[in-house]
């Protein structure tokens, strides 16, 4: 975001953070989904979303606009929320209904935090992260923005009923439609590392040939977490074609010491 769309979020973001601190989770939880429903309006109508983020008009105006559209079909929570994004300045259409989407992700993630289920979804959203990755007709299928949504998220109900937790078939969904504007790969590591950010943690991507014990995970999240200064979540992702070592990635750090790398730099090196 740029300055003017972070401080517009900012002031919502605290007030979704005022409110989840005192509501329960049923209710948390309801105020997420409207959000997100506005989202998807919002997506579907670029009328009304050119509109909302007229900077010809006054903030007053947006949330006027806004109350109009909404008072009736979702709770007050959720609309006075919105109302707080939409009177601020945006750079454009696209920047707010990123805003209105982090919003309804952050609120969702507040929800499965007060749950105690935040690790779980984070977890679950790698898993099934590796799984389309694996399958590339899945892979193709959901990356497909020319299939109708509503397909999609069928798709990845279909896949995810009884095998994952309400809220991880929720972002799943999100990421199939899109979310900030990316493929369903990039919006689901997005929604990964958010769910880390809600615990303060960090992610680190780690490959490796051969799966981790229970204690070298262990000593690499400590080292980790010491180079950073806050706890890292490992999502650990076994690829026999690096043929040894370990690559890790933590936002744009990467620490390559596999096998794969040194011989292809050996094969650079001889080729000179």
């Amino acid at each position: 975001m740029d300055t003017i769309n972070r401080e517009t979020y900012g002031a919502a973001a605290d007030k979704l953070a005022a409110f989840a601190a005192s509501a329960d989770v049923q209710r948390i939880g309801a105020v997420a989904e409207e959000i997100l429903s506005v989202a998807g309006l919002l997506r579907r109508e670029p009328r009304l979303r050119r509109a909302l983020a007229d900077p010809g008009r006054s903030g007053e105006d947006h949330a006027a606009l806004l109350r109009s559209v909404l008072t009736g079909k979702i709770g007050d929570d959720a609309l006075e929320l919105l109302a707080t994004l939409v009177s601020g300045r945006w750079s454009g259409p696209g920047a707010m209904l990123d805003g209105v989407e982090l919003l309804g992700v952050t609120a969702e993630l507040s929800g499965v935090d007060r749950a105690g289920d935040l690790g779980d979804v984070e977890d679950e959203l790698f898993r099934f992260g590796q799984v389309v990755s694996g399958d590339p007709r899945l892979a193709s299928a959901l990356a497909d923005s020319t299939s109708p949504l509503e397909v999609r998220v069928q798709l990845i109900r279909d896949l995810l009923k009884s095998k994952a937790k309400p809220a991880t078939a929720r972002l799943a969904e999100l990421a199939a439609a899109g979310f900030g504007g990316r493929g369903f790969d990039s919006s689901l590591t997005r929604l990964i590392e958010l769910a880390a950010k809600q615990r303060d943690h960090s992610v680190a991507y780690v490959t490796t040939a051969v799966p981790l014990t229970e204690a070298d995970e262990q000593r690499l999240a400590a080292r980790l977490a010491e180079l950073y200064g806050r706890e890292v979540s490992l999502k650990v992702d076994v690829d026999p074609r690096i043929i040894g070592g370990v690559r890790v990635k933590v936002g744009a750090d990467l620490y390559d010491g596999t096998v794969s790398r040194r011989l292809a730099e050996a094969k650079t090196a001889l080729a000179k």
